[in-house]
């Protein structure tokens, strides 16, 4: 029986909902991404397949390890980022199918997980001895410093809603009543944590910490052969999970379509705010999340205690 039980979690993260299916998914996230903003630009835009292409080509090329920097953290970055991504989405959808499966961590717990992939740039970068990884592990920093606060106070709204701090049971609680989202707090938290989400995921205008035009790459520039190609797997897959999290956490209920819809909206948005959007400087992005988006998470927040 304990076989397996072993042999069972083995498969659900290596294959569903785990490794395998979280990259098919963001493959095909990463070329609709792609695909849209090169329509947009009337452009024809890459074939469906062309993410598959670009990581297989990075996993056949060399890898260079840069000397005087930390080999082991340079290269172990990438895995734990991956190995975290991972878990977090394998969880998430197994809570989905399980309808209300207990995550076996609260709330906390899994904001440290998704935090983790952005820990590891910071520590990958910093171990390649690069001063534009080094400035790439900076801004990175002070993005997660100027985020997450209002990410916080927009997930507690979530969290005041069920009463409990337990990721499955504030779900579970959300398909047999009414979404966050019901609310004026809730719709104040969601726009609060879209927003934040976009530099959690890198995408523009917040892509201060890679900025291929200035920093010719960032956290990455010293990064190549299957190294890279798992740093662009993690990245892939984060816009998966990012937004089936806020779905689950804000919206959860209803068919198995309707949840994928929703997720195909947040990332819809997220892509056409990409496209849409100028880089901005790390000094504007600090002061737009600390007095302007963190206002709005303390309102939400206020409202959701007055049961608003």
């Amino acid at each position: 029986m304990e076989k397996i039980n072993i042999l069972t979690t083995l498969v659900q993260y290596l294959v569903f909902p785990g490794f395998l299916f979280l990259a098919v998914a963001g493959l095909f996230v990463s070329w609709a991404d792609r695909k849209l903003a090169a329509r947009m630009q009337w452009r024809v835009g890459p074939p469906l397949l062309q993410s598959w292409y670009d990581i297989r080509k990075l996993f056949k090329k060399e890898l260079i390890i840069p000397e005087g920097g930390n080999t082991l953290a340079f290269i172990c970055a990438p895995v734990i980022a991956l190995l975290s991504i991972i878990y977090a989405g394998a969880n998430l959808i197994m809570i989905l199918f399980m309808q209300g499966q207990i995550f076996p961590g609260d709330l906390f717990v899994f904001l440290y997980l998704l935090s983790i992939p952005s820990v590891c740039m910071m520590l990958g970068a910093s171990a390649s001895a690069n001063p534009y990884a080094a400035l790439g592990a900076s801004r990175e920093m002070k993005l997660i410093l100027s985020y997450e606060l209002p990410l916080l106070i927009s997930i507690i709204v979530a969290a005041l809603k069920a009463h409990v701090m337990s990721l499955g049971l504030i779900i579970q609680f959300q398909m047999e009543h009414l979404p966050a989202i019901a609310s004026l707090s809730g719709v104040l938290a969601v726009a609060v944590s879209m927003v934040c989400i976009q530099a959690k995921m890198g995408m523009a205008p917040f892509d201060v910490s890679e900025a291929e035009t200035e920093l010719a790459g960032g956290l990455f520039v010293e990064y190549s052969g299957p190294l890279l190609a798992v740093w662009k797997l993690v990245k892939m897959i984060a816009m998966i999970v990012f937004p089936l999290f806020l779905v689950l956490i804000f919206w959860a209920g209803g068919s198995l379509s309707l949840v994928v819809l929703k997720c195909a909206g947040i990332i819809l948005i997220a892509i056409i705010a990409r496209i849409l959007s100028p880089r901005v400087r790390i000094d504007h992005a600090l002061t737009f999340f600390w007095r302007k988006v963190t206002p709005w998470a303390i309102l939400a927040l206020l409202l959701a205690i007055i049961g608003i």
